[in-house]
């Protein structure tokens, strides 16, 4: 019985051991099998030169697309839409500091680089508009401001009304900043050269922050003043804006963001994100 057994159990020996030796002979090298080739000079230098290439395209392609990108991005700041960021509160009432805005280069006619030559405008500005221009002291500084007055028009201002040619203006968009102090009297001279020669007996003979006029704008001339009238830095301190001086139009607040020295904390919470998006009025 156990001579039996023993012989049952013999081929199950015999098979492993016969089907584990074709496994390890199959993972020996053949002995016919060549050795590699060694790479000549010639060859070497060859696939190099192809490598190199592919990576020169690669350089090249690169480079063209990012000048176009450039090129692209230069065209359109300069030409169509540009962007301004309100640095004071001049405007407030209607922009506030940290106010990113898109500006139509097109509207008024975008400047020509290098040249004293502008782009057909596609309208003229209109009495109301906010605009932006180039602060007529330093022509390195861009402004923005509301425009109140035409070539041509009459205007003055009585006890911080504006008047445009003998209208008084609602203007709901301003706002007054009480016991603000008022500006030493000589900041305000060129508004008493400019006074019409019959109103050298009005109020306006001598001309406050809230007080001035009746003058009439140039021709090729605006007059222009901030919304927070009690503080802002525009016509009545440095004369009229040049129609040559114009930068374009404010399309909307693309982002805006409140002045880290006013509310600290992370870059997230600071954004006014009901703004984004906001047109300008």
């Amino acid at each position: 019985m156990g001579e039996s057994a023993s012989r049952s159990r013999r081929p199950d020996i015999v098979t492993i051991c016969w089907t584990s030796v074709p496994l390890a002979v199959m993972d020996l090298p053949s002995p016919s099998q060549a050795p590699p080739r060694a790479i000549s000079e010639t060859e070497r230098r060859d696939a190099l030169r192809k490598v190199n290439r592919r990576g020169l395209a690669w350089a090249w392609e690169w480079a063209k697309s990012f000048s176009v990108t450039v090129l692209v991005i230069l065209v359109v700041r300069t030409f169509l839409i540009d962007i301004f960021r309100i640095p004071s509160g001049s405007m407030e009432g209607t922009l506030l500091v940290g106010d990113i805005l898109f500006v139509n280069k097109l509207a008024y006619g975008a400047e020509v680089p290098l040249s004293a030559k502008r782009l057909p405008p596609m309208r003229v500005p209109q009495r109301g508009e906010v605009i932006v221009f180039k602060w007529p002291l330093d022509h390195a500084k861009p402004f923005v401001k509301r425009l109140v007055g035409l070539p041509g028009d009459t205007i003055a201002m009585r006890q911080g009304q504006l008047q445009v040619n003998g209208i008084t203006q609602h203007e709901v968009f301003t706002r007054r900043m009480p016991g603000v102090a008022e500006p030493m009297a000589m900041e305000f001279d060129w508004l008493r050269r400019a006074l019409l020669p019959a109103a050298h007996a009005s109020p306006g003979a001598h001309p406050t922050r809230n007080t001035w006029g009746p003058l009439v704008v140039p021709s090729h001339s605006y007059f222009v003043l901030g919304d927070n009238r009690d503080n802002s830095s525009d016509s009545r301190y440095w004369g009229f804006v040049s129609d040559s001086l114009l930068l374009g139009h404010p399309l909307l607040v693309y982002y805006s963001i409140v002045p880290d020295s006013v509310a600290p904390g992370s870059w997230l919470s600071r954004v006014r994100w009901h703004r984004i998006g906001e047109w300008v009025r």
